[in-house]
């Protein structure tokens, strides 16, 4: 099957109006294996394993002229192209290159007899400022190894929050729609059969929900949308047990989360190790990590454990620079040998032949979830669980409900409320017209309201801190406001 479907539509995204038919390829696809065919791998024969992802995303932003009010909304990488004497612009040229240098990387490795493996994640943002740029190198060279049988093998996608929202702050069903806008997009730019293959998902920022109706929602929406996995940080999860930290780390782990009402959705979590530093991904660590391990033990077989990590494919000296030379070495080295390259689903996929599925993984919820149960009672309901949330933040000044993420230094919450304030009254706005009165989502003005509801919600408006980036958060907002009047 092959997508029919346009890559945008009147300088909009292509990321909704055939719900339908993207629901179909991925509830088709639900069970079959996808790698496997393929691995050449003999799993039983090797001592571990390693998988490294690269996460790529630029925002959207207005930008594009000196006024805010009227400025077009560019990608960054066009603003950085544009204004190449600000900051770090100059690199603009080099991430270009980032964005497309798997797609030489990969074939040349198989064409030389190896075994290349890796992880992609691209923000929608990223995918649609790439294409009004006409940046279309990039795609041509990403769709080679997506889609040619010689060299798909190697590449498993991940899907991720269309405009790289956080899930703990950014309303349950407005993330479903980050969701499963990224999902119609990637079939729109790449084609149904590999949006078939996409099973795992990456959380931006790292960023998983603790607040229990929150997290819930969560998983439910990634089980719904077809995923099998997710990728979490070490130190956001805990022991349902004892709340403590987990300890073997390597192994695929079954993310729990109940909510207040006692319901419970589940899906398999791999644990993301250490903090975001691009050296681990750029000097190949997890290659050398793995290497000094052994098989252990998972339902009782042996189990080669999986090193996985994931960091920015662009930012920084060490990604830039290092990574090119150092992931052709170690992909050399490490194909055929004991301690081979394995992507995530593939890595599953050999689970599953033991007959090791997700009911055989040790369990694990988000942090601090161990002291609400502690006091919740089953099934207490909404009210309960936000009476006991504020008994233990009054108790313990560390205990939160903001989720966890790559670092414990950076709040979402803290500091936004000038931001959040109109993110949250335009996404109730966006709900009220849009969405409770069921607005096709074809038309072009869903497809407008859209775009800039979820533009608004991405995490780089937050990250820098106050000043130019909330303002550009906060005028997506007041555009959207304004569209919502005039147009529903």
């Amino acid at each position: 099957m092959s997508s029919q479907l346009p890559e945008s539509l009147n300088g909009l995204p292509n990321f909704c109006g055939a719900e339908q038919q993207v629901e179909s390829v991925i509830q088709s696809g639900r069970g079959k294996r996808v790698f496997l065919p393929q691995s050449r791998i003999n799993f039983a024969g090797i001592r571990s394993a390693f998988a490294n992802a690269l996460h790529m995303h630029q925002p959207l932003m207005p930008a594009g002229g000196r006024d805010l009010a009227s400025a077009e909304i560019v990608s960054n990488l066009k603003y950085m192209m544009d204004n190449p004497s600000i900051g770090d612009n100059h690199n603009a040229p080099v991430f270009h290159w980032c964005y497309k240098r798997m797609g030489e990387f990969v074939p040349q490795l198989i064409d030389e007899g190896k075994q290349p493996r890796i992880m992609l994640e691209y923000s929608g943002t990223l995918l649609h400022g790439l294409q009004r740029m006409g940046l279309n190198d990039v795609f041509d060279n990403l769709k080679r190894i997506t889609c040619e049988p010689d060299y798909q093998g190697a590449i498993e996608w991940l899907g991720c929050p269309w405009g790289h929202a956080v899930a703990p702050s950014t309303p349950v069903q407005d993330f479903r729609l980050h969701v499963k806008a990224w999902q119609h997009h990637f079939a729109a730019v790449f084609g149904f059969e590999a949006l078939a293959r996409v099973r795992g998902f990456s959380p931006s920022e790292m960023a998983l929900p603790n607040q229990p109706d929150v997290a819930y929602e969560f998983v439910k929406t990634l089980k719904e949308c077809g995923f099998d996995w997710v990728l979490v940080q070490e130190h956001s999860v805990e022991r349902p047990e004892d709340g403590s930290s987990l300890e073997r780390k390597h192994l695929p782990h079954r993310l729990i989360c109940r909510n207040s009402r006692g319901q419970e959705a589940t899906i398999i979590a791999i644990i993301k190790t250490q903090g975001s530093d691009t050296k681990l991904v750029a000097q190949m660590q997890p290659y050398y990590e793995a290497k000094g391990l052994s098989p252990w033990e998972l339902a009782g077989k042996p189990i080669p454990p999986l090193v996985t990590q994931i960091a920015d494919g662009e930012n920084g000296g060490v990604m830039m620079n290092e990574f090119p030379g150092k992931y052709l070495e170690v992909m050399r080295e490490c194909s055929g040998s004991d301690t081979p390259a394995m992507n995530v689903i593939e890595y599953l996929e050999h689970l599953a032949v033991e007959d090791i599925g997700e009911k055989d993984l040790p369990p694990v919820q988000p942090l601090f979830q161990k002291r609400i149960w502690d006091r919740f009672p089953p099934g207490g309901g909404p009210e309960k669980l936000s009476e006991v949330i504020v008994q233990l933040k009054k108790e313990d000044n560390r205990f939160h409900m903001e989720g966890g993420s790559w670092t414990n230094s950076i709040s979402w919450v803290r500091g936004y409320e000038k931001l959040l304030g109109p993110m949250e009254k335009a996404s109730s706005h966006f709900h009220e017209k849009v969405l409770k009165p069921g607005v096709p989502t074809h038309e072009q003005r869903y497809r407008n309201a859209l775009f800039h509801l979820l533009c608004s919600q991405s995490s780089d408006f937050r990250y820098w801190g106050t000043g130019i980036w909330t303002d550009y958060g906060r005028e997506i907002c007041r555009r959207l406001e304004t569209i919502l009047a005039n147009e529903f």
